[in-house]
């Protein structure tokens, strides 16, 4: 061997890096087969565009990674090769995540691999009994997991059809079938033993489980062997190929066949069209053959005979063996291009093949084997750059912080084969941080993994099923609640049952209905928590009928809601003048309706006794006292202006009065909001509180307190109760409690909080933003259920409230969110549902048609919650025919409608 010094040594180089110019990508080139590769994903990911990808995308099913909680013992089969493995996993989670393993290997004999499917099945089966036998678990029934390593169709975690045998596999009647069930055939068949097989996997998907269980941020699998591949965690609104939106699902790529459809035409070298030319699978699995380590060594043989022809290498000898296809194996690349020894090694490998190197021939020898093997990194970085790429995107975050899990003899053994992989992806993704996790035994210790986590989800979801069972309400328990509020309401509207009814069912002295001959101008007040409102409503009848409006809203001082009455109504006549004034107005003597939404006791229209406060408002010397009375004392103090007030309501019935100026059909009025209440017409002659049997008033239910006298009990949970005894009145307004939007937040919370200590949510872990009441506004409810909202939204959502949300914890919040919603409006719809059937079975009518004017933020915000209400009033009063109308400002239009009402029928009155 001469001796070449270092220049020389680099000039030699560069003549190689020249010769092989077209395997040496720029930058440039990788970021582009980067974005073309991300471009096949989506491809492969579409409904339309996947029958002619060539990067298949195929679903896996496994929808979770391991969290660490996993717990049990589990069986795996690896069949991948001639050979095949059983194993026995045990996993726990005693505070110190760890796995045990055992295994043993057995031979599938030549003639098997070349039989019936049933004969190579049976023999599988017969080896899991041997296993079993060998340690003494036959009468256990394990769930196991299969790694399967052939191109297969999968269409359950369970279910898998081998669409063709690869590696020498050649059994008859197995191609189109679903592999677990031929397993399950010939385990049955024996009768010896039976075991759960939960899920197949495939050896790339299993790598990334093996490493998830470590670390949890893994949602990437990578391996660069013999062949190569790749999987990772996509959402699952982009898989088109599968049913639902809710979640994660792992994708296997299927990557080798990158390239397939000529995407790679201008980065793809004669050598790599001469490697693939002379395969058994032409045309296909082009990526594959660029990078993996059943080609690499090729490659390199076919460079060293095309120069050593052009006389440029080995004094332009060739030999025999330098000749033979498969001679310069990819392990002789790893050995060559090691620090030390490599030109030494070189030397040795060369002159095996029979030739005679000299020292320029070793050095050529070792560039030309980087050369391929840097290419081999840098492609496999471009491609992986895309995947993580992808994942920042879907998971719309500044900086992504991954983890690959990897396997593979190429990654694992070449010297400098990973550093340069992660150079490249590091270049192509400045700002991601990723990690690389070396797998351990993916293929076994993999589909023990995905069985674990399907064996986790499997009984946290039964668990949780468990515990919302008790918010779900059947057909049968709704009808009962319906029958219990006729009772109720039938108590408050008795002479002698009313003191101690909870419904307390009160008169409004509202008897009317607008008809549409309203006219005039009308002031209204509308006073119901800390903003106060003035209005001015014009009601114009005949051709040009309707309604305009004018209003200002003042604020109230928390001094002046906590001072004496005086303060509070002199500071609401101060802000009527000042409307007065604003409007030029002054001096106008008009009719005035009233909306004042604390608990009154009416005795006529315009007269309402305050039975208590409530909402902070505290000003001394009310309670008890007839509000018109005040107002109107506040208004002779000022000598200022007189106003006629002819109308006290409370908002539910303001309400009922706007929707019933649009449609005469309205006789009922609902609110769900905050809190919940309701009014309907009720006739005379049942309303045994005020004289006369006559006609019709509207009554105010208050039916928030139903169920104050335990006639709920039965249907109230833990959490009810939980909720209950920590607001400002326990035992008090039982029913809005389960209803109204004021409470549900909290009943969501109480609920995450249980599922949390039992290890179902959160991994377990409670933050103290989720001990605090109130965190769980009911506007959140209405975000997180609403359709067009991705789980990342939800997750922002929670990462909002402090709480650090996986992808599946997601999705539970999601579902408590639904059946707390869900169960509030049914209970809204059978309070509802006795409503219309008694001004039905009032009137003697087989079918009765009637509106229902609506208000409140929950039922008009949230995307479920009025649906399932009229769903449910339709099943449980099949002979009404309920329309549901929105209202549009019933505390201050209706108040001004009823006055108008009033002024109308006492003019009638007159004439």
């Amino acid at each position: 061997m001469g001796s070449l010094d270092a220049q020389e040594e680099v000039q030699e180089q560069q003549w190689i890096d020249k010769y092989l110019y077209d395997m040496r990508l720029s930058e440039e080139t990788l970021q582009e087969v980067s974005q073309r590769f991300g471009k096949e994903m989506e491809k492969g990911l579409g409904a339309d565009t996947n029958p002619t990808a060539s990067v298949k995308m195929l679903p896996t099913f496994v929808r979770s990674t391991p969290d660490g909680t996993e717990d049990g013992d589990f069986l795996a089969l690896d069949l991948g090769g001639t050979n095949f493995r059983v194993l026995r996993v045990k996993v726990s989670d005693n505070g110190l995540q760890k796995v045990e393993m055992e295994n043993q290997i057995y031979a599938i004999p030549e003639e098997l691999m070349r039989g019936s499917g049933v004969q190579l099945f049976d023999h599988i089966a017969e080896c899991l009994a041997n296993f079993l036998d060998k340690l003494n678990i036959k009468d256990k029934k394990l769930p196991l997991g299969f790694t399967f390593s052939f191109p297969c169709h999968q269409t359950k975690l369970d279910e898998s059809i081998l669409v063709t045998w690869t590696k020498g596999f050649k059994c008859s009647s197995v191609e189109g079938k679903d592999v677990v069930s031929m397993l399950r055939k010939s385990i049955k068949k024996r009768g010896d033993f039976d075991i759960d097989i939960v899920a197949v996997v495939n050896d790339t998907v299993g790598t990334m489980m093996t490493c998830g269980y470590d670390d949890h941020n893994c949602e990437v699998g990578l391996i660069v062997g013999t062949g190569t591949n790749a999987c990772y965690m996509e959402e699952m609104r982009h898989i088109d190929l599968v049913e639902g939106d809710e979640g994660r699902m792992c994708i296997n790529m299927e990557w080798g066949a990158f390239g397939d459809d000529g995407v790679l035409k201008d980065i793809r070298t004669e050598f790599d069209h001469e490697i693939d030319m002379g395969s058994l699978n032409p045309g296909k699995q082009l990526f594959e053959k660029m990078i993996s380590g059943m080609y690499m060594g090729e490659l390199v043989r076919l460079i060293l005979v095309k120069m050593a022809k052009e006389g440029l290498l080995f004094g332009g000898r060739l030999t025999p063996d330098l000749l033979t296809t498969g001679h310069f194996e990819t392990r002789y690349i790893s050995a060559i291009e090691k620090e030390k020894e490599g030109l030494q090694k070189a030397h040795e490998i060369l002159t095996k093949l029979g030739l005679e190197p000299s020292h320029e021939d070793c050095v050529a020898t070792l560039r030309i084997c980087q050369i391929v093997s840097t290419r081999s990194a840098n492609l496999c970085g471009a491609t992986l750059a895309a995947v993580l790429r992808r994942i920042k995107d879907n998971k719309g975050v500044e900086r992504l912080r991954s983890t690959v899990g990897v396997d593979g003899s190429v990654y694992k053994k070449h010297p400098h084969f990973a550093r340069r992989l992660h150079k490249t992806v590091r270049k192509l993704l400045p700002d991601c941080e990723i990690r690389f996790v070396r797998s351990e035994d993916g293929s076994g210790k993999g589909a023990a993994m995905v069985t674990a986590v399907a064996y986790r989800l499997a009984a946290q979801h039964k668990a949780r099923q468990k515990i919302l069972e008790a918010l779900k309400l059947s057909h049968e328990q709704l009808l009962e609640v319906k029958q219990r509020m006729r009772i109720e309401m039938e108590k408050g509207l008795g002479k002698e049952t009313h003191a101690e009814a909870a419904v307390k069912m009160l008169p409004t002295y509202v008897c009317s209905t607008p008809d549409g001959t309203e006219k005039g101008d009308f002031l209204a007040l509308d006073l119901g928590g800390t903003n106060f409102r003035v209005l001015l409503v014009r009601v114009r009848n005949g051709m040009r009928r309707g309604v305009e409006m004018h209003n200002k809203i003042y604020s109230i001082p928390v001094e002046i809601m906590q001072g004496t009455g005086e303060e509070l109504f002199d500071h609401i006549v101060h802000c009527i003048s000042d409307f007065l004034e604003y409007m030029g107005m002054k001096g106008v003597s008009l009719p005035l309706g009233f909306t004042f939404s604390f608990p009154c006791q009416q005795t006529s229209l315009d007269e309402g006794i305050l039975l208590k406060w409530t909402k902070g408002f505290k000003a001394t010397g009310c309670e008890g006292e007839d509000v018109v009375n005040l107002l109107k004392e506040a208004i002779h103090r000022r000598e200022e202006f007189d106003l006629d007030v002819v109308a006290v309501v409370n908002d539910t019935v303001g309400t009922m009065m706007t929707c019933g100026y649009e449609d005469p059909y309205c006789e009922v009025g609902l609110i769900v909001g905050t809190g919940s209440n309701a009014c309907y017409m009720e006739e005379m002659r049942n309303v045994e509180l005020v004289e006369g049997e006559e006609g019709r008033m509207c009554i105010n239910m208050e039916w928030g307190a139903f169920g104050d006298n335990g006639c709920l009990d039965d249907i109230r949970t833990e959490f009810d109760l939980a909720v209950d005894e920590l607001s400002l009145n326990p035992g008090k307004q039982r029913f809005e409690k389960m209803i109204s939007g004021m409470y549900l937040g909290e009943i969501v919370r109480n609920i995450l909080i249980d599922f949390t200590k039992r290890g179902l949510l959160f991994r377990g872990r409670i933050s103290e933003r989720l001990k605090t009441r109130g965190i769980f506004e009911t506007k959140f409810l209405s975000q997180i259920e609403s359709d067009c909202l991705a789980l990342l939204q939800v997750r922002s959502i929670l990462q909002h409230l402090g709480l650090e949300s996986t992808c599946d914890d997601s999705i539970i919040v999601k579902e408590v969110c639904a059946v707390v919603a869900r169960r509030a409006a049914q209970l809204c719809g059978a309070g509802m549902a006795a409503v219309v059937d008694k001004i039905r079975e009032n009137r003697g009518l087989d079918f009765l048609k009637v509106t229902v004017g609506v208000d409140g933020t929950l039922y008009k915000l949230h995307p479920h919650f009025s649906t399932v209400m009229h769903e449910t009033v339709k099943q449980l009063s099949p002979k009404c025919e309920v329309t549901f109308l929105q209202s549009e400002d019933g505390s201050g239009k209706g108040a001004a409608l009823i006055t108008a009402v009033a002024c109308r029928i006492r003019e009638a009155g007159q004439r």
